[in-house]
């Protein structure tokens, strides 16, 4: 057996033999040497798991080592070992990335957990994030039968986005069970949506039929819930919109600036259809989309128009403000690309001065629709790991990374949100319209829609749902779970073509249970 190749780098070998035995016993293999320079030569003949580095040796001391031994082996973890508990060092030690850090004399206790810290993390990660998976899934399956509000269904989704989370790390042959599960969950949430949906848009039905219960907070509250008590509380409030963001994304976002701010996490729910059409013009109008296209119908573009649908977003902010009498200064900016982003970072200081700065930020709407188009964008996205993967490594590395760096050295109330989430669609089902229907996979919007009464979810009156009908007889049909539309003729090639892709309009909690974060800057 051998549980890892390590090097021991001491001026004082003959004093640690001790220590040699001990691991040997627990199945490592050590190879020794007495100085840098003989050190350094090992490195370039034999690959470690992990290197102990004495820091006070005659000749190369242990710093200079280290940076040589980096140059050669910079995966290899290094321990520093050393009498010295001088802070400099420790410092200049840490700065040289070391993986950690021990003061002599150093009992075997300690060499075994650095040991296990710094080669055996994935494997015991692994083992413990599955076994307590294994724990929790009979409690999590019933949880997800005993949900009975909107209050339940978001702490399901938030549980299992926590596992998809941990799994998604892992080497995990637990993947498949938490699929069914969440696919046991979206089937339940759809059951809850189709039964509850009506009532939430329609006041004065939730008023006469769930007397005693609170509906959920849904797109057209933000600015009165959320964005005008902080405005009027004296709080300048910068809102955030991440078009298309979810919330293992927000999660993800999270671990990266989550030292830079004071957050307060909630959910909020999406309107149907989850697209941004309705979705966000109902945040910034606070109207439904009906409403919308009754009350200022030259800021409402009709599906079959060639127009793009989110033209008038700054100007539908401007009737909600109207409409609730207040008199708040408020920017808005869209950002689609790095140049967009640049020039808009270039104003951000003139912005001070605003009740209300919104942006609204494209780059995951934009990842999404570019891995379906995309082999080369889908094999980089494979899956929902590594869509958050690269969701966070666009953050790093993109102008909105600066963004949040600026905001955390403001008094800015800041809430970042987003209009509607995605699902990776794995299942099929048939759906037949005219040519007039939409093109959305996860909706559809028709006079002559033909379909399996079972497989969606359907509204034939689209004024009791606050959205539009283009004409007298428009239906419209929503995808549930994981499923997505597709038309009979060459089906076989449209489903080879989207299955697999995320996509967004219809139901479930990935597309409708969405972040609604509100944060100040942490004060240092």
């Amino acid at each position: 057996m051998n549980n890892g190749d390590i090097l021991w780098v001491d001026d004082e070998m003959d004093l640690l033999k001790a220590y040699l035995i001990f691991l040997e016993k627990k199945g490592y293999q050590v190879a020794t040497a007495s100085n840098g320079a003989d050190a350094i030569e090992l490195c370039k003949t034999q690959t470690f798991d992990l290197i102990m580095l004495d820091e006070m040796m005659p000749g190369l001391t242990g710093l200079e080592t280290l940076q040589r031994i980096k140059e050669i082996q910079p995966q290899t973890p290094v321990v520093m070992v050393t009498k010295s508990e001088e802070e400099d060092i420790m410092d200049q030690a840490i700065g040289s990335k070391i993986a950690d850090y021990l003061i002599k004399p150093v009992n075997p206790s300690q060499i075994l957990l650095t040991l296990k810290k710094n080669i055996h993390r994935r494997e015991i990660v692994n083992e413990v994030t599955q076994s307590s998976y294994q724990q929790e899934y009979q409690q999590l399956s019933m949880q997800i039968d005993d949900c009975r509000t909107w209050t339940d269904w978001m702490e399901v989704y938030r549980r299992l986005s926590y596992w998809d989370m941990e799994l998604g790390s892992t080497d995990s042959t637990f993947a498949e069970m938490l699929s069914m599960q969440k696919e046991e969950a979206n089937n339940g949430f759809a059951k809850y949506v189709k039964q509850n949906y009506l009532d939430w848009v329609d006041p004065h039905r939730f008023l006469q039929q769930k007397a005693g219960e609170d509906r959920p907070q849904m797109s057209p509250d933000i600015f009165k819930k959320c964005v005008f008590p902080a405005i009027s509380a004296g709080e300048k409030v910068f809102l955030v919109v991440i078009d298309n963001f979810r919330w293992d994304q927000w999660r993800t976002l999270a671990t990266e600036i989550g030292d830079l701010f004071d957050i307060q996490e909630d959910m909020y729910m999406s309107i149907l259809p989850t697209a941004t059409q309705y979705a966000r013009n109902a945040i910034f109008s606070g109207l439904m989309p009906v409403k919308i296209q009754q009350m200022f119908p030259e800021l409402w573009v009709d599906e079959d128009e060639e127009e793009g649908k989110n033209l008038n977003e700054a100007p539908l902010i401007a009737t909600q403000i109207e409409r609730y009498r207040r008199h708040d200064r408020f920017s808005y900016h869209k950002i689609n690309d790095s140049a967009a982003a640049d020039r808009f970072l270039q104003q951000y200081n003139s912005l001070k001065d605003n009740d209300l700065n919104v942006v609204v930020i494209n780059f995951i709407d934009m990842l999404s629709h570019a891995r379906t188009e995309s082999k080369m964008v889908r094999e980089l996205a494979s899956d929902e790991a590594a869509y958050r993967s690269i969701t966070l490594s666009w953050f790093r590395h993109s102008v909105i990374g600066e963004l949040f760096r600026l905001l955390s050295q403001s008094d800015y109330h800041i809430i970042l949100t987003t209009d509607h989430g995605s699902i990776r669609c794995e299942k099929p089902i048939k759906i037949v319209g005219d040519r007039n229907t939409n093109t959305n996979l996860r909706y559809k919007l028709g006079k002559n829609l033909n379909y399996n009464s079972k497989e969606v979810f359907t509204i034939k009156a689209p004024k009791d749902a606050q959205l539009p009908a283009p004409n007298v007889s428009t239906t419209y049909a929503f995808a549930t779970g994981n499923t997505f539309f597709a038309y009979p003729n060459n089906y076989n090639y449209y489903v080879q073509y989207y299955r697999d892709t995320f996509q967004h309009g219809g139901i479930s909690m990935e597309e409708m249970l969405v972040p609604l974060i509100t944060m100040k800057a942490r004060k240092k």
